[in-house]
């Protein structure tokens, strides 16, 4: 009876034990404390991904998935360039032999804008679609989400389902229409998310929508469309599934981030480092560090290109949940106020810095500012990346991860920094006041900034080698 006593008592001590790990060091649950008070910081997390399906030549696949599930009248979206590219070929070859009826939207804007997502949700309301099929990168299946989800809440002012500060935010209730997502590029994700990102012209700065109800229903993952990169395209998407990991790795913690939603429907898409997230985040890290660079130097590497494709959805589901923050946050304003430059590789008539590149081109000076926070986390990037970390004091992370980043764009051939594409010192408030309304991903920060901080990281980015 002793002994059982004995045994008793310490799993009473057990069970009043906190762990220490990050999933589970607080004692909070209900959205409230263990007293009755009300936390001000987030408890718990949630995962949240489309349904993915990956195979060479599995794009066939499509017309008989939206025979199956009834669909009689289908939206493809793609962009002019795409439409005459064979993945958009493969799409409708499949739809013709299963006898799907559709219509095309051809009109997508590469880096879109408010008044492109209103032109293709107009044309999502006039045709009354049972299903939406997205053929193209990020932009394409941005666009399309968005015309989804307006031609579903046809009383919705474009407004209220933005993003706040700029938009109301208002949370998505109602139930969309399939969404089938058919990714050519190998970088953004979009095809495992609720997020939908434009530039909004009146301010220029991107924002966007981010809520799980827009996640694509089915992303078909074809590493036959990457063949079709060329050069710059495969390294800019890359630079965003880099990005991606990196920050939704070295996020601020889900449960450091506030405030603690009331109900669960108003907890965010990006909800801050995770241990789920972590996983997919530090995974598609190491295939970035592995292929991307065979993925950029020769088009018909099949197995880099392809694996290059499936890192964007390992970073895109661990994004998707974590989030981004700074460089993300920053780019929005780079990607926004673009003058003359034009993107080398970009079929495209207006000046453009593509996501990617606005992306990771302020990343070496984003990581040493933030890595005293979570110096570790900073390494073990690094050391992914291909740094020796062996000798290194976890003071000096940041330069570290700094470098090895440098080193990595130089070997890519990527542009010396802000500079280079157009900006200059002068430019630098500009580039802040448009980060400031990003508060969606720049809170997820682990380091917290000012206007000042953004400045210097600006003005450090301004040239990188």
């Amino acid at each position: 009876m002793a002994g059982r006593d004995r045994i008793a008592d310490l799993l009473r001590k057990l069970a009043r034990a906190a762990c220490r790990c990050p999933a589970h060091s607080n004692t909070f649950h209900q959205g409230g404390a263990a007293n009755g008070a009300v936390r001000s910081t987030d408890y718990a997390f949630e995962m949240a991904c489309s349904n993915i399906r990956y195979g060479e030549g599995v794009t066939r696949e499509i017309g008989m998935d939206l025979q199956n599930m009834g669909a009689r009248n289908v939206c493809l979206m793609t962009d002019q360039n795409l439409a005459r590219l064979p993945p958009v070929k493969a799409v409708l070859e499949s739809l013709l032999k299963n006898g799907v009826n559709y219509k095309m939207y051809d009109k997508v804007r590469v880096e879109p804008t408010d008044s492109s997502f209103k032109e293709a949700i107009a044309f999502a309301k006039n045709n009354s679609f049972d299903a939406f099929v997205a053929v193209g990168g990020g932009s394409v299946i941005d666009t399309c989400k968005a015309a989804n989800l307006y031609a579903c809440h046809p009383e919705a002012d474009f407004l209220d389902f933005v993003n706040a500060p700029i938009g109301k935010g208002k949370p998505i209730t109602g139930v969309l229409k399939p969404l089938m997502a058919v990714p050519t590029t190998a970088g953004t994700g979009s095809e495992t998310t609720g997020v939908a990102i434009f530039d909004f012209e009146e301010l220029k700065a991107k924002t966007g929508i981010a809520s799980r109800a827009i996640k694509p229903t089915l992303g078909i993952v074809d590493p036959l469309h990457t063949l079709h990169m060329p050069e710059r395209v495969a390294a800019n998407s890359g630079f965003d599934v880099l990005c991606h990991a990196l920050e939704s790795y070295t996020a601020l913690p889900y449960n450091l981030r506030s405030p603690c939603p009331p109900n669960p429907v108003n907890r965010p898409a990006y909800q801050g480092s995770n241990p789920i997230s972590d996983v997919w985040s530090r995974h598609a890290l190491q295939v970035v560090a592995k292929y991307m660079k065979r993925a950029v130097r020769d088009p018909e590497d099949m197995e880099a290109r392809s694996s290059m494709h499936l890192a964007s959805v390992f970073a895109g589901i661990g994004f998707g949940n974590a989030g981004v923050h700074l460089c993300h946050g920053m780019s929005y304003p780079i990607s926004g106020n673009v003058k003359t430059y034009r993107a080398k590789d970009y079929n495209v008539d207006h000046p453009v810095v593509p996501h990617g590149l606005s992306v990771v081109l302020t990343s070496p000076a984003v990581f040493n500012f933030t890595a005293p926070m979570c110096p570790e986390r900073h390494l073990e990037a690094a050391q992914i990346l291909g740094a020796d970390v062996s000798q290194v004091k976890r003071a000096d992370a940041g330069p570290l991860l700094a470098d090895t980043l440098r080193d990595f764009l130089y070997e890519l051939q990527v542009e010396d920094g802000l500079g280079a594409v157009g900006y200059g010192a002068d430019d630098i408030p500009a580039l802040v006041r448009g980060t400031l309304p990003q508060e969606r991903v720049t809170k997820l920060s682990p380091r917290e900034h000012s206007e000042e901080d953004l400045s210097r990281l600006f003005e450090a980015s301004m040239k990188l080698y």
